[in-house]
């Protein structure tokens, strides 16, 4: 029998980026493959909250989904209304799949299915690994040291996304649960685009960074290599085109950036875009870039190379030996992203194998392929469940038999 997952995070508003985009990608491929799963979390979008119906199940983006009240704190998105649904609800499901862990998400997950004795697991979306636990590092150490650990490591596995941001994790936490890799998936539309270098007519080329603008994105990084291939003759031809949004005054200072320099005419903001403009910027795109200080996946990655995109990536980026031994980009440190640019500006035939590589890859991240492995992951999480509840029920049998003398 397949289970019934609960799926919860702190948010989903576009804003939020790769965490959105794939808690409802899985949210749909759960449904595809007839598992019933819920989306529980809050109306957080910013400083203000997402137009939605507070506390029923509604359909958003096709997902049965359930929203509650983010009361205060934009990074903690405490929500007592949350926590007491789960309380109360948490008992009607199988499994709950936790995405998420500083916040009161996972406070509020971990005291319910402990409570009602259901097994959940965390994916920590990279915040585990040593350069995440050292951004705001005070407070993280604050937070692993009360509540965190033990909502952790109550959980029945750890789901990672890559085989490096397992090994970091793992490395950094040796205490955390056993973990499983299974990454996420793209939607098969992509794998239909136009890809392999190839431009949308009357265009000119251009490289694309779809991400939200954090600075850990490396956008900076990007914009001034940018600026310096131009400068050197290089990517003339080129556009550089940013598409994402991020906090109003990082993101001037971005656009400061972009007019400060001999490319200035070439850089352009598209702002968060999502569904048929989201997939037909990454299709018509000649090359991808995020030089991320780290990355645990990158959604947006590989959703460029499922549409035959090759892409540009920092060692960050926790899936760029892999993307390196497939031919399928380049890995690029910030010191050489200038040289990276240039080069790959003034090699179409290299784009176009790349790109060709690149879909091939991807080919491992259809949605339905991941699905199979996810429901791989839930089956042994809820069988050891099943078994712990038998072994506990037999004892308490053996124990009245005995009438409690051993």
């Amino acid at each position: 029998m397949l289970p019934r997952v609960l799926q919860v995070i702190p948010a989903i508003a576009p804003r939020y980026g790769g965490p959105s985009v794939a808690v409802l990608g899985m949210g749909r491929a759960l449904r595809a493959a007839r598992v019933w799963t819920v989306v529980a979390t809050t109306d957080a979008d910013g400083p203000g909250h997402l137009d939605v119906p507070l506390g029923e199940i509604v359909a958003h983006d096709d997902v049965p989904s359930i929203f509650f009240r983010r009361l205060y704190s934009e990074s903690f998105k405490w929500s007592p209304g949350l926590a007491r649904w789960l309380m109360a609800h948490v008992a009607e499901f199988d499994l709950v799949h936790v995405h998420g862990v500083f916040s009161h998400v996972l406070i509020a997950t971990a005291r319910a299915c402990r409570v009602r004795g259901v097994p959940y697991i965390v994916r920590p979306l990279g915040t585990l690994d040593p350069w995440s636990l050292a951004r705001h590092g005070w407070r993280k150490q604050v937070l692993l040291r009360g509540w965190g650990r033990r909502a952790i490591a109550g959980a029945a596995a750890m789901h990672f996304t890559s085989d490096e941001e397992r090994r970091l994790a793992t490395t950094t936490l040796p205490w955390l649960p056993p973990g499983e890799v299974v990454p996420l998936g793209v939607e098969d539309g992509l794998f239909a685009g136009v890809g392999n270098g190839r431009e949308a007519p009357g265009a000119s080329p251009y490289i694309l960074s779809l991400a939200r603008l954090d600075p850990k994105k490396g956008i900076n990084r990007l914009i001034g290599a940018f600026h310096e291939a131009t400068g050197r003759g290089g990517c003339r031809d080129w556009r550089l085109v940013i598409a994402g949004d991020g906090e109003p005054g990082y993101v001037q200072a971005l656009q400061a950036l972009a007019q400060a320099g001999p490319a200035a005419p070439r850089i352009t903001f598209e702002g968060w875009v999502t569904g048929d403009a989201r997939r037909a910027l990454i299709q018509q795109a000649s090359v991808f870039a995020l030089p991320s200080s780290q990355e645990n996946f990158g959604i947006g990655v590989v959703e460029a190379m499922a549409a035959g995109v090759p892409v540009i990536v920092s060692p960050g980026v926790n899936l760029a030996l892999e993307i390196e031994a497939a031919e399928a980009g380049w890995v690029a440190r910030a010191e050489t992203l200038a040289e990276s640019l240039a080069a790959v500006c003034a090699s179409p035939a290299e784009i176009r194998a790349r790109g060709a590589a690149a879909r091939q890859w991807a080919e491992q991240y259809r949605w339905p392929r991941v699905t199979r492995a996810l429901l791989d992951l839930y089956a042994d999480v809820a069988g050891r469940a099943e078994r712990a509840e038998r072994a506990a029920t037999d004892a308490r049998r053996s124990l009245v038999a005995t009438d409690g003398r051993f």
